[in-house]
C-alpha cells in the first residue's frame, strides 16, 4: 500500500510569547494528506498555541516560533501571513467559534469566501456546506447571534469550507456542545475527509471521541509531546486509559488528580 504524503510537517518548534514566556518546547508532528490527526491534552497543554504557530496567528498575541521549523507541501510556511495560507489551503477554525453575531449565517458563510474570486465557485460551495450542513441552510437568514452554539460550530466549519482548504485546523470543536451535538460535528468532520479528502488537524480535550474518529494521535503536555501514536492504540493503552478516558483498572480516575511528574516518568522512561 502506497504511504500517505505528508501534507504538513512541524520540526522541533519552539514558542515564545512577550519575549520571554516558552510555551512550546521542540514540539514535532507530521499530518499525512488524507489524515485526521488529533492533538490531545487538558487545559494549557499548548494545543492551541501549536495551531496558531501553523496557521501563523501568534503575531496578534505577541508569540513568535523562535526555534524550529513548519512545513506546508515541501515548503516553509512559518513567515508567510494568515492569509496567505488561506489562499495555499490552510484555514483554522478557532476556539469558541468566534462567528460574526451581527451578520447572518449565510452572510458569516460567505465571508469565508474571500480569497476565492469566481462567482460559480462560491455559489458552489455555499451548495456543499449546505449538504453537509442543512441545519444552515435552514437557519440561513437568522442572524448568528440568535442561533445554538452547535449551530454556530457548524457554521464556523462551514465558512472555513467555503475557502476550499486542504488542511482545516480545527481548535476544541466539541467546546460548549452536548454529547449529541459533538457526535453529530465528528461525523461531519468523517465525511469531509472521506468524501472530499479533507485533512484535519484538530486539537481537542474530548479524548475518547477525538481518537474515536482521528487516525493517528499526539498527546500533549506542558508544551510538549509525551506520546504519539495510532488512535487505536493510544485508546487501547493503559496510561491514555487511565489518565486521559477516565478508566484506571477497576476504578474511575481523573488524569488531573494525578501529579504531573508521575504520568511524565512513566511516559517518558
Amino acid at each position: 500500500m502506497k504511504t500517505p504524503e505528508i501534507l504538513l510537517n512541524v520540526n522541533g518548534i519552539e514558542v515564545i510569547y512577550h519575549h520571554v514566556i516558552l510555551v512550546l518546547k521542540g514540539v514535532s508532528l507530521c499530518v499525512p494528506q488524507g489524515g485526521i490527526v488529533a492533538i490531545l491534552g487538558g487545559n494549557g497543554a499548548g494545543k492551541t498555541t501549536t495551531l496558531r504557530a501553523i496557521s501563523n496567528l501568534l503575531r496578534s498575541e505577541r508569540g513568535e516560533v523562535t526555534k524550529g521549523s513548519i512545513d506546508y507541501r515541501g515548503e516553509r510556511i512559518e513567515n508567510l501571513t494568515p492569509s496567505d495560507l488561506v489562499r495555499r489551503g490552510v484555514v483554522q477554525v478557532m476556539e469558541g467559534r468566534h462567528c460574526f453575531a451581527h451578520l447572518t449565517i449565510e452572510e458569516n458563510l460567505l465571508t469565508g469566501a474571500y480569497t476565492r474570486s469566481g462567482k460559480g465557485e462560491i455559489a458552489a460551495n455555499l451548495e456543499k456546506v449546505y449538504a453537509y450542513f442543512p441545519r444552515l441552510k435552514e437557519r440561513r437568514r437568522s442572524q448568528a447571534a440568535y442561533t445554538s452554539g452547535g449551530e454556530q460550530q457548524m457554521c464556523a466549519i462551514g465558512r472555513a469550507l467555503m475557502a476550499s482548504p486542504a488542511l482545516v485546523l480545527l481548535d476544541e470543536p466539541s467546546m460548549g456542545l452536548a454529547p449529541q451535538l459533538v457526535e453529530e460535528v465528528f461525523n461531519i468532520v468523517a465525511e469531509l475527509n472521506g468524501k472530499e479528502g479533507t485533512t484535519f488537524l484538530l486539537a481537542e480535550q474530548n479524548t475518547n471521541m477525538a481518537l474515536k474518529y482521528a487516525h493517528y494521535g499526539y498527546i500533549m503536555e506542558s508544551g510538549r509531546i509525551v506520546m504519539d501514536g495510532a488512535a487505536k492504540d493510544l485508546a487501547s493503552n493503559e496510561d491514555v486509559k487511565e489518565f486521559y478516558l477516565g478508566v484506571g483498572g477497576a476504578e474511575r480516575k481523573s488524569f488531573r488528580d494525578v501529579k504531573s511528574y508521575k504520568r511524565r516518568k512513566r511516559w517518558l522512561a
